[in-house]
């Protein structure tokens, strides 16, 4: 994947910037953030899948054809963007919470956006009866391959986490949606001999993938508003489940208060996350004195400013 990538107009590993202040307050020997708010040209990681799932999905395709998908502002706009590149068309869902300069951004792509009257998993829905190329990140029975090949993308940013680090980390936390780049992530930890642990972090008012693991089975929860757009997700991707559920080391919800200050920490050390990204801080102070010695933990910070 990452050859793949670094053939791309405009590639560069994304900083893994240390905050050594903020690792003592929390008593950890050194704490890192990847900062994800330039990827390829857009302000999320989400490139990262897209890009791989596209080419894919187009490799033996002659002609014209319109990429479709779901979603809260960012994969979307990364699908869009790769259809513009590779001269197709694309059309986006997207639920009516989606904030209207996310969902002008998709537009700027040259993208058709369709508003869906409901929630995230309303505008799955919507998208996978649309008709054209479905290129979702939200795997279901008899619909796996695309999501795997959007997982197989985000690899990139592990590898380069790797390369960044003199050593392998104790704490990786990452901020949770349907699950998709958690299972990338816990995919390159699991996969090898590796002492890392794994936290899932995401919002209170959409805390699918938590819900489900206390239930120990795939579950759906209502959704509303939240700032992080990007995780308002009321069901965990079906191929996703079984890594989320064998792969992560603990996982915790957090409220809209927390991660706003967490984003205004952030910002104050010249991390420009946006909610989703800082999500991560948030859910590391939550339960930082049930983790235990850290010497080394990274946050995943997934996207930029708004």
């Amino acid at each position: 994947m990452r050859d793949f990538h670094a053939r791309l107009p405009g590639y560069a590993p994304t900083p893994l910037t240390e905050l050594p202040a903020l690792a003592a307050e929390l008593g950890i020997g050194r704490l890192f953030v990847k900062d994800e708010s330039s990827r390829l040209g857009l302000p999320a990681f989400k490139a990262l899948g897209a890009s791989w799932a596209v080419h894919r999905v187009l490799r033996h395709r002659t002609g014209q054809v319109t990429l479709t998908t779901a979603t809260d502002g960012n994969h979307g706009r990364a699908v869009a963007r790769m259809a513009r590149l590779h001269g197709q068309r694309a059309h986006i869902f997207v639920p009516h919470t989606v904030p209207a300069a996310a969902i002008e951004a998709v537009r700027a792509e040259n993208a058709e956006v369709t508003v869906v009257d409901g929630t995230y998993d309303d505008a799955v829905a919507a998208a996978a009866e649309a008709g054209g190329v479905l290129v979702q990140d939200m795997g279901r029975p008899g619909y796996e391959e695309v999501p795997e090949w959007i997982v197989e993308g985000y690899s990139t940013l592990c590898h380069e986490i790797d390369d960044q680090l003199d050593a392998e980390p104790d704490l990786v936390v990452v901020p949770v949606g349907v699950g998709s780049f958690a299972q990338a992530v816990i995919t390159h930890y699991r996969s090898r001999e590796s002492r890392t642990r794994l936290l899932a972090v995401e919002p209170d008012s959409a805390a699918c993938v938590l819900t489900s693991l206390e239930a120990g089975e795939l579950t759906t929860v209502p959704t509303g508003d939240t700032i992080m757009a990007g995780l308002n997700c009321g069901t965990p991707s079906s191929t996703s489940w079984p890594f989320l559920f064998h792969g992560l080391d603990a996982a915790v919800a957090i409220s809209e208060a927390d991660c706003t200050k967490a984003m205004e920490e952030l910002h104050a050390y010249n991390v420009p996350s946006g909610p989703c990204g800082a999500a991560p801080l948030a859910g590391l102070r939550a339960i930082r004195n049930e983790l235990g010695e850290i010497a080394t933990a990274v946050l995943i910070s997934t996207e930029g400013r708004p």
